[in-house]
């Protein structure tokens, strides 16, 4: 007897079509699984027999080969729970082989029969639809999910026992829940006016969420530096629907997909510790899967006291803040993930935190020693401070701008203008998968930023002094362009350029 059934495999956060082969034959009862299963797959044979038995079905006698096609691809995860045992009732005579033909199934089985839920269904019900399936059964636990997916029928299953009765009727209960879901939780990030003074510095946030810049901030402790970070977001516009599905599939992917009946719409947050490793960074594993900078696709990565960091960890940054994405190579895969986010960053300017404040008596504030800060700065390499465009002061806060006699700007207002500079960008890059400032080319450079025989000099001139790097060059010139589009400007004036030399200059006070 034999029967296929069609399962959907996750490969980092693409859904590749796998069959499901059963052949049940006469010989010494024993289930054998082939096909490059993984552990937790191989360990689906004591699920699926014990969750037959529970449902009331008989477990076949006889020799039993379980198949998973393509047999080079290795297969993860308990997704395929649910056509091993379905593959098994139709040898029994219990489903009809015809009618599997169209549809793929997934779901983790429990022992008592019925449905776990699985990660990662978005993509792969999105892949079922790609290649040409009418209907996938997924467990009741994922239909929220499942149902983003449009054009595919969507069958919930909550035990083995519907399964069989969803063939027999060809009808099943579906949840009535309003396909909207319920409202995006309240954002837990603050507001912008919560922060006293740092006027200059909430400058370069406004500018950095209008172009999709890098920052870092530094500055001694207490002076606002990560309550200025966690307020980004809070100024950053929503995600569009493209980077919307995009987003959602990755968290989908590793299983931190908070409201499953609604595409994300907040742009992501990502916080790690200093004691991250590489792969957890990147991304990673046996079977990789994605790390910080793919979860922060489209949105923030927030990397708080950086030269905290183990260095090996913050050079892995390199790729994914020049191409907007990670190649992961294994002995048998290669997967690329997007990470095209927002980099901010914050430090001290010494182990200590004063370098550069002078105490009451008029000396320097700072303890350390000369080769105690020039090691802490050595902890960020040049290359990657050369790829963040701002480089922020950040001091100590005066007892006067504690108590402002005007009340600070709120987000609501900077958002305004924030999205007034990106339908500009939107305009000046129509098609474009990423149309802001930050991700131009050079061609794009050149035909943009432009500039008069006094910004020319002034850029010059800045470059012999600081030493910049081509790399630094171009970066100030996008940030110039962001400037100009800030405040409405279709030209790229002298004072655009001069500010923005001002924010790449910071890292020569304290490096050099």
């Amino acid at each position: 007897m034999y029967a296929s059934v069609h399962g959907i495999a996750l490969l980092g956060i693409q859904g590749i079509p796998v069959t499901v082969e059963i052949d049940i034959s006469n010989g010494l009862p024993c289930f054998d699984l082939v096909g490059l299963p993984s552990s937790s797959v191989r360990e689906a044979k004591e699920r699926v027999r014990a969750a037959l038995r529970n449902s009331g079905f008989e477990f076949p006698l006889g020799r039993i080969t379980a198949n998973l096609a393509p047999a080079d691809l290795r297969k993860d995860g308990p997704g395929f729970d649910l056509c091993l045992a379905a593959g098994i009732l139709t040898c029994s005579g219990m489903l009809p082989q015809e009618k599997l033909r169209t549809l793929a199934m997934i779901g983790e089985l429990a022992l008592d029969g019925s449905l776990r839920g699985v990660k990662g269904v978005l993509p792969m019900v999105a892949a079922a639809k790609q290649y040409g399936m009418q209907e996938i059964i997924v467990p009741a636990d994922n239909w929220q999910e499942a149902r983003l997916v449009e054009g595919i029928r969507i069958i919930p299953i909550g035990r083995l026992t519907e399964l069989v009765a969803y063939f027999r009727a060809g009808t099943v209960h579906v949840p009535n829940h309003d396909k909207s879901g319920p409202p995006s939780p309240v954002s837990p990030f603050e507001d912008m006016s919560d922060v006293r003074g740092q006027t200059h510095v909430k400058r370069a946030l406004e500018i950095a969420a209008c172009g999709g810049h890098n920052v870092l901030l530094i500055g001694p402790p207490g002076s606002g530096k990560t309550m200025l970070a966690n307020r980004l977001p809070t100024i950053l516009p929503p995600l569009r629907p493209e980077e919307s599905l995009e987003v959602t599939m990755i968290h989908s992917a590793s299983g931190l997909l908070k409201a499953p009946s609604s595409l994300m719409d907040k742009r992501p947050f990502r916080t790690p510790h200093h004691t991250v490793s590489s792969a957890g960074l990147i991304g990673g594993g046996a079977i990789p899967k994605p790390g910080e900078v793919s979860l922060a696709h489209g949105g923030v990565l927030f990397l708080d006291e950086l030269p905290e960091f183990n260095r090996a960890v913050l050079e892995v940054l390199r790729q994914p803040l020049e191409d907007g994405r990670i190649t992961l190579v294994r002995a048998n895969s290669t997967l690329t993930y997007p990470s095209r986010f927002q980099l901010i960053a914050s430090m001290n300017p010494c182990p200590c935190g004063h370098f550069g404040e002078e105490a009451e008596n008029g000396e320097s504030a700072c303890t350390c020693s000369q080769s105690q800060v020039q090691r802490y700065h050595s902890r960020i390499s040049g290359p990657l401070l050369d790829r963040i465009d701002l480089h922020i002061d950040v001091p100590r806060i005066k007892y006067e701008d504690m108590s402002p006699e005007l009340p600070p700007e709120t987000s609501a207002a900077i958002l305004q203008r924030v999205l007034q500079a990106r339908a500009v960008q939107r305009s000046r890059f129509p098609g474009k998968t990423i149309p802001i400032n930050a991700a131009m080319t050079a061609g794009e450079i050149r035909m943009h930023c432009r500039l008069s025989k006094e910004g020319t000099s002034l850029l010059r001139q800045a470059f012999e002094q600081l030493g910049l790097s081509a790399r630094a060059h171009d970066r100030i010139l996008k940030v110039a362009r962001t400037i100009a589009d800030c405040e409405g400007e279709s030209a790229i004036e002298t004072r655009h350029i001069a500010e923005a030399i001002q924010y790449r200059s910071l890292d020569r006070k304290y490096w050099h």
